[in-house]
Protein backbone atom coordinates (compact mmCIF):
# COMPACT_ATOMS: atom_id res chain seq x y z
CA UNK A 1 0.00 0.00 0.00
CA UNK A 2 1.36 3.41 -0.93
CA UNK A 3 0.59 5.84 1.88
CA UNK A 4 1.70 8.74 -0.28
CA UNK A 5 -1.31 8.14 -2.55
CA UNK A 6 -3.61 8.79 0.41
CA UNK A 7 -1.89 12.10 1.10
CA UNK A 8 -1.72 13.15 -2.55
CA UNK A 9 -5.19 12.01 -3.66
CA UNK A 10 -7.44 11.89 -0.61
CA UNK A 11 -6.11 14.97 1.16
CA UNK A 12 -4.11 17.31 -1.09
CA UNK A 13 -6.06 16.28 -4.18
CA UNK A 14 -9.28 17.68 -2.76
CA UNK A 15 -7.99 21.22 -3.12
CA UNK A 16 -9.04 21.91 0.49
CA UNK A 17 -5.88 20.67 2.24
CA UNK A 18 -2.60 22.59 1.78
CA UNK A 19 -0.17 20.24 3.59
CA UNK A 20 -0.62 16.76 5.03
CA UNK A 21 1.12 13.80 6.59
CA UNK A 22 0.32 10.28 7.73
CA UNK A 23 2.44 9.29 10.70
CA UNK A 24 2.76 6.04 12.57
CA UNK A 25 1.61 6.21 16.20
CA UNK A 26 4.80 4.39 17.19
CA UNK A 27 6.94 6.77 15.17
CA UNK A 28 7.93 7.27 11.59
CA UNK A 29 6.46 9.20 8.72
CA UNK A 30 4.35 7.01 6.45
CA UNK A 31 3.67 9.78 3.92
CA UNK A 32 3.77 13.57 3.91
CA UNK A 33 3.88 16.80 2.01
CA UNK A 34 7.45 17.99 1.42
CA UNK A 35 8.86 19.80 4.45
CA UNK A 36 5.91 18.94 6.67
CA UNK A 37 6.45 17.53 10.16
CA UNK A 38 4.12 16.89 13.10
CA UNK A 39 4.17 15.58 16.63
CA UNK A 40 2.10 12.52 17.55
CA UNK A 41 2.65 12.94 21.29
CA UNK A 42 -0.19 15.46 21.60
CA UNK A 43 -2.63 12.60 22.10
CA UNK A 44 -0.68 11.45 25.16
CA UNK A 45 -0.94 14.87 26.81
CA UNK A 46 -4.04 16.70 25.50
CA UNK A 47 -3.92 19.09 28.46
CA UNK A 48 -0.44 20.20 27.35
CA UNK A 49 -1.63 20.67 23.77
CA UNK A 50 -4.59 22.68 25.05
CA UNK A 51 -2.31 24.89 27.18
CA UNK A 52 0.68 25.25 24.85
CA UNK A 53 -0.76 24.92 21.35
CA UNK A 54 0.19 22.69 18.44
CA UNK A 55 3.61 22.94 16.80
CA UNK A 56 3.77 21.68 13.22
CA UNK A 57 5.69 22.62 10.09
CA UNK A 58 7.63 25.25 12.03
CA UNK A 59 4.46 27.05 13.07
CA UNK A 60 2.49 27.30 16.28
CA UNK A 61 -1.28 26.84 16.14
CA UNK A 62 -3.71 27.87 18.89
CA UNK A 63 -5.53 24.73 20.10
CA UNK A 64 -9.29 24.92 19.64
CA UNK A 65 -10.05 21.38 20.80
CA UNK A 66 -8.00 18.39 21.96
CA UNK A 67 -9.73 15.06 22.43
CA UNK A 68 -8.93 11.35 22.35
CA UNK A 69 -9.36 11.10 18.58
CA UNK A 70 -8.98 14.61 17.16
CA UNK A 71 -7.05 17.82 17.78
CA UNK A 72 -8.01 21.05 16.02
CA UNK A 73 -5.95 24.23 15.85
CA UNK A 74 -5.97 27.66 14.27
CA UNK A 75 -3.38 30.24 13.25
CA UNK A 76 -4.96 33.44 11.97
CA UNK A 77 -7.16 32.31 9.04
CA UNK A 78 -5.37 28.95 8.62
CA UNK A 79 -5.90 25.77 10.59
CA UNK A 80 -4.69 22.27 11.40
CA UNK A 81 -6.54 19.00 11.92
CA UNK A 82 -4.88 16.02 13.62
CA UNK A 83 -6.81 12.73 13.78
CA UNK A 84 -5.74 9.44 15.36
CA UNK A 85 -6.70 6.07 13.88
CA UNK A 86 -5.85 2.59 15.21
CA UNK A 87 -2.25 2.73 13.96
CA UNK A 88 -1.71 6.13 12.37
CA UNK A 89 -2.10 9.85 12.90
CA UNK A 90 -3.36 12.03 10.06
CA UNK A 91 -2.19 15.64 10.03
CA UNK A 92 -3.69 18.15 7.63
CA UNK A 93 -3.25 21.88 7.33
CA UNK A 94 -5.69 24.10 5.46
CA UNK A 95 -5.17 27.69 4.35
CA UNK A 96 -7.54 30.60 3.83
CA UNK A 97 -9.98 30.92 2.17
CA UNK A 98 -10.70 27.28 3.12
CA UNK A 99 -12.49 27.00 6.47
CA UNK A 100 -12.63 24.22 9.07
CA UNK A 101 -16.13 23.01 8.02
CA UNK A 102 -14.75 22.33 4.52
CA UNK A 103 -11.51 20.61 5.58
CA UNK A 104 -12.52 18.66 8.69
CA UNK A 105 -14.88 16.15 7.01
CA UNK A 106 -12.15 15.26 4.49
CA UNK A 107 -9.63 14.35 7.18
CA UNK A 108 -12.14 12.72 9.55
CA UNK A 109 -13.59 10.75 6.62
CA UNK A 110 -10.19 9.35 5.64
CA UNK A 111 -9.58 8.47 9.30
CA UNK A 112 -12.92 6.61 9.41
CA UNK A 113 -11.95 4.69 6.27
CA UNK A 114 -8.53 3.74 7.64
CA UNK A 115 -10.06 2.60 10.93
CA UNK A 116 -12.56 0.51 8.95
CA UNK A 117 -9.76 -1.32 7.12
CA UNK A 118 -7.73 -1.93 10.27
CA UNK A 119 -5.38 1.03 10.32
Amino acid sequence: MSWQVYVDSNLLGTGKIAKAAILGQKGGVWASSPGYTAIVSGFNAPDQVQANGIRAAGQKFFTLQAGERSIYGKKQADGIIVVKTKQAVLVAEYAAPIQAPEATPIVEGLADYLIGVGY
